[in-house]
């Protein structure tokens, strides 16, 4: 087939721009909520183990859910499931945003993310589809990527006008319109996707034992970095443990599994899919911690805790922009291997921050070494399948964030408030939020610390991933060039091996 005939044209563009209204708003949702959780803490009498769990409750249900709803979208119809997903969406914000107790706060924020799993790998799986051309699909993946990271720059900003003026439900209430804008403009603007006329049957097992796998597992692990070993956290990760072998062993024997696992026989698959689940699992935590640094120990209102992250936050954005066109003369091996070694330089500076433009300029670095990882690493992935199996493929790239995310939040935010509880002076609060303002001194010290060692674990971690992405990586030719064989880089087939289809 000619590559020209692949190219997308207006209506896929347009399409493009309505698929990224979702993404941006789950982004800022998620950034919005970060800068309120001090104020949330203190009207809903919120500890520091609600604040984790308002936090990653999304997330948690998010990455529970994903791969189930990556092969519903395949089978229903992906247009179908995302306009569903932004309704349930746009009921959650409501819910959430007039909580009246933690309690409440985590159940709608847990109903948000089963809507969020339901859009996220439908997005990502449309414009695979739309955009078949690799030159095109690599610029169309970064502006859906833009649309994330525009989310992440300027939800601080909106979240912070919102705190100033309004009561911390307010940031909530922002995703409603966009989603009721999207249900309008949906049905008119994406292209209709249609399952086969007999589409395989979900398997509703795998569904029920993917959830039981993930869940008890990240409780597991959550507890016992936090309050050491116990039986009850022990037990639910023992627990965890064996549903996934036993998920695991039913994926192998099904002719329509959840989870392709031949796709993992791929050292490239399975190497950009690892790097990516590291990035967003460590550095995913500082930032969380970063946004409560600004506040809680620089002493900044969320405003100017919104604004002073902008410029990190923007330049990552350019990183992701900048990361394709570097791809088409760049093999990926160095582009992305590089771009962790600036990040693993951020990071080391964070382990010794204790001012605001210390900790800012650490921030930026990480996020302008993430950017060519997080562009290419999608496009690596979704390019491995057929169309057929985008859903899944895109689910697994989904997963490996945001689980990676909500496991990273759960268990080294558990770590840092431990650290943080340990050199805390006694009679200070479970959180900085609630601690008396005569100790607030040694709190903040304690709380940093737990900053910094969330921090060096993290360039540890990251170095070890660009060390693996320069080796299992090195036989990828730059996007739209032959993948080593003279083949062109063109349309993913059943025989496309995992790296073609601009990566």
């Amino acid at each position: 087939m000619n590559v020209n005939d692949l190219r997308a044209g207006r209506k896929e563009w347009v399409g493009l721009a309505v698929l990224a209204l979702p993404s941006l708003l789950v982004s800022i949702d998620l950034f919005v909520l970060l800068l309120a959780v001090p104020q949330l803490s203190g009207d809903l009498g919120a500890g520091s183990t609600d604040q984790l769990w308002i936090i990653d409750g999304y997330g948690f249900l998010l990455s529970g859910f994903l791969i189930t709803m990556g092969a519903l979208g395949d089978r229903l119809g992906r247009r179908r499931l995302l306009l569903g997903g932004a309704a349930v969406f746009g009921v959650a914000s409501v819910l959430a945003a007039y909580a009246d107790s933690p309690a409440m706060l985590i159940a709608a924020r847990a109903l948000l993310g089963v809507a969020g799993a339901a859009m996220g790998p439908t997005t990502l799986a449309l414009i695979t589809g739309m955009f078949r051309d690799p030159k095109q699909r690599a610029t169309a993946i970064g502006v859906w990527l833009m649309s994330l990271m525009g989310g992440s720059a300027i939800g601080p900003v909106v979240g912070g006008v919102l705190l100033g003026h309004f009561w911390w439900g307010s940031v909530f209430l922002i995703a409603v319109p966009a989603m009721v804008l999207l249900l309008a403009l949906g049905p008119v603007l994406l292209p209709k996707d249609r399952p086969g006329r007999d589409p395989a049957p979900l398997d509703l097992v795998s569904v029920g034992l993917s959830l039981a796998a993930i869940l008890p597992a990240v409780y597991g692990i959550k507890e016992l970095a936090r309050h050491g070993v116990s039986p009850t956290p022990a037990a639910a990760l023992v627990v965890g443990l064996l549903f996934a072998v036993v998920f695991l062993r039913r994926q192998r024997t099904l002719a329509h599994p959840l989870v392709d696992l031949r796709l993992f026989r791929e050292r490239t698959f399975r190497t950009a899919l690892g790097a990516m689940f590291v990035n967003t699992m460590l550095p995913g935590t500082v930032m969380v911690l970063i946004t409560q640094f600004l506040q809680l120990v620089a002493g900044y209102q969320p405003l100017r805790a919104g604004l002073t992250l902008l410029p990190a936050v923007a330049a990552g954005l350019v990183a992701t922009q900048l990361a394709p066109l570097a791809a088409r003369r760049i093999r990926p091996a160095p582009l992305i291997a590089g771009g962790l070694a600036i990040s693993v330089v951020g990071l080391v500076l964070l382990t010794a921050a204790t001012d605001a433009t210390a900790v800012i300029t650490g921030m930026a670095l990480f996020n302008i070494g993430a950017g060519p990882l997080v562009t290419l690493g999608t496009g690596i992935v979704v390019g491995a399948v057929p169309p057929e199996r985008a859903g899944s493929a895109a689910s697994l790239s989904q997963t490996a964030n945001e689980f990676g995310f909500a496991l990273g939040v759960a268990v080294f935010g558990s770590v840092a408030a431990a650290v943080h509880r340990h050199g805390a002076p006694a009679g200070s609060g479970d959180s900085l939020a609630t601690t008396p303002p005569a100790l607030l001194a040694q709190a903040r010290d304690a709380f940093t610390d737990g900053l910094h060692l969330v921090a060096a674990i993290s360039a540890a971690a990251i170095a070890v991933a660009a060390v693996l992405c320069l080796r299992a990586l090195r036989h990828l030719p730059p996007v739209g060039q032959g993948h080593g064989q003279g083949k062109e880089v063109t349309e993913p087939t059943n025989s496309t091996p995992v790296g073609h289809g601009g990566a």
